[in-house]
């Protein structure tokens, strides 16, 4: 499938891979609607810090994943469909369970049965690696047992679920995108790498975590990007689940040292209770088989951690983005 001239719809364009997404298929000459996050102060999150010459090649349309009615109108005439719009903080689904079934499970229910009624040409729902729980056995691969480990994980069963059963149901050309742990520029702070980083600049002497001995296969999230354009345009990737990650990984502890090093900051770490999950509900492990993707698209990624981590770096030691950031409490 060629996306030149197609019009394809962003949802959760104002956040942190969506907002990188929507410039990636600005890049592959596309007619971008971005769907964002209906607030007063009339923010359209990331996409602010666009220039207004990019600006004017994106039709912005706020609204609520959670609101049929405006997820229809979002929909309408677009012939591709991603769909990125969540509640993604592990601790705060803790917190507001019932928020994350809301927004999660129902707000992609109405995105499909729009799609549904639009004959949209292709879905492309957002998984995240951590259905699968604290891996079983390793690399993951597609077949992997699904955990709900948190709220938030389950709520993502759940929306994978309901996207798989409309294409099993009514043969909708739904694609389950399920990237591992992205990173990279305007993540938010509830994250790892912009916990770390944000800590290191601005002078702590303590580098304050959770548990540092889980490990992780990060992804830079222009990579993701791509593999997300590039599930899109596979139609042999119809109907699948399928991951987009390195198939490597690297334990918080190791990360935060090489962070510290990066950055050549004197740090002790310091491992807080307060950002721990309860035990059983803790990630042990998750390192990505990426065979599937690789052979349907020809995917792989093209930025080593080293490379990311310092361009992550780079973006946050400019002040005006290092400011919106509040490195001096636990974000959950």
């Amino acid at each position: 499938m060629r996306f030149i001239n197609k019009k394809i719809l962003v949802t959760g364009a104002d956040g942190f891979i969506g907002s990188h997404l929507v410039e990636a298929l600005l890049n592959e000459g596309c007619n971008v609607k971005a769907f964002t996050y209906y607030n007063s102060f009339n923010s359209w999150g990331w996409l602010d810090t666009f220039s207004k010459e990019k600006l004017k090649n994106i039709d912005v349309l706020p609204g609520d994943i959670r609101d049929p009615n405006g997820v229809r109108t979002a929909v309408k005439e677009v012939d591709i469909v991603f769909h990125l719009a969540a509640l993604i903080a592990i601790p705060f689904s803790y917190h507001s369970p019932d928020s994350y079934i809301d927004t999660n499970v129902k707000g992609t229910l109405n995105v499909l049965q729009a799609c549904r009624d639009y004959d949209v040409e292709r879905v492309i729902v957002t998984s995240t690696s951590e259905v699968y729980g604290t891996a079983q056995y390793v690399p993951i691969d597609e077949k992997h047992p699904l955990q709900g480990q948190s709220p938030y994980s389950a709520s993502k069963i759940g929306s994978d679920k309901i996207a798989e059963s409309f294409y099993r149901s009514f043969e909708m050309p739904v694609v389950i995108a399920r990237p591992f742990n992205a990173y990279g520029p305007r993540q938010s702070a509830r994250a790892v790498i912009p916990t770390i980083i944000t800590q290191l600049l601005n002078g702590k002497k303590e580098l304050k975590l959770g548990t540092i001995h889980p490990t992780r296969d990060f992804n830079y999230v222009r990579d993701l990007c791509k593999g997300f354009i590039h599930l899109a345009q596979s139609d042999e990737a119809i109907g699948k689940e399928v991951n987009i990650g390195s198939s490597t990984e690297i334990s918080i502890g190791s990360l935060a040292k090489l962070l510290i090093e990066l950055t050549g900051k004197d740090v002790e770490i310091v491992s807080e209770d307060i950002r721990k999950r309860p035990d059983k509900s803790e990630v042990e492990r998750l390192v990505c088989n990426n065979r599937l993707i690789k052979e349907i698209t020809g995917w792989e990624p093209e930025t080593t951690l080293r490379e990311g981590l310092l361009n992550t770096i780079e973006w946050f030691s400019d002040k005006e983005n290092l400011v919106r950031y509040k490195g001096d409490i636990y974000n959950i």
